[in-house]
């Protein structure tokens, strides 16, 4: 479900008090729009995390993954920018559509849009890559 989504369904007529992160608004609605499009896309649920990680980094983002209302068809993209960390936890369904070598492909794509300063840029990128080697489910 994406952050207009959640809006709509809870009447809320006041903009989300997340604006306080790393993304403008633009940046928030294009994140949201590239979630909804690989949602619709491909059948599996997709989220991103953007935030701290504890160490372990991978155990967290499994915890928060397994967290997630349907983690065997979800996808998770946990992005630390402070600890210049990133996963991508797939659940067992998903991870037939997406194998690691795929996930590892979209990864390095996220990595050189984030070292160029697109945080969003990169998980939206990242976000299409790994609906497009999903496929329609």
């Amino acid at each position: 479900m994406t952050v207009g989504e959640k809006r709509a369904e809870a009447g809320a007529a006041t903009p989300p008090d997340v604006l306080d992160g790393p993304f403008s608004t633009r940046q928030l609605l294009r994140v949201d729009e590239a979630l909804r499009l690989a949602d619709q896309g491909t059948g599996l649920v997709f989220s991103v995390y953007v935030g701290g990680l504890d160490e372990p980094v991978r155990e967290h983002a499994e915890r928060l993954h397994r967290q997630l209302a349907e983690p065997d068809r979800s996808v998770l993209i946990a992005v630390s920018p402070n600890q210049r960390q990133l996963e991508i936890v797939t659940g067992r369904h998903a991870r037939k559509r997406i194998p690691d070598t795929y996930a590892k492909l979209a990864a390095l794509s996220m990595v050189a849009a984030f070292g160029g300063g697109d945080l969003a840029g990169g998980i939206i990128q990242g976000l299409d890559q790994l609906a497009s080697h999903a496929g329609r489910g």
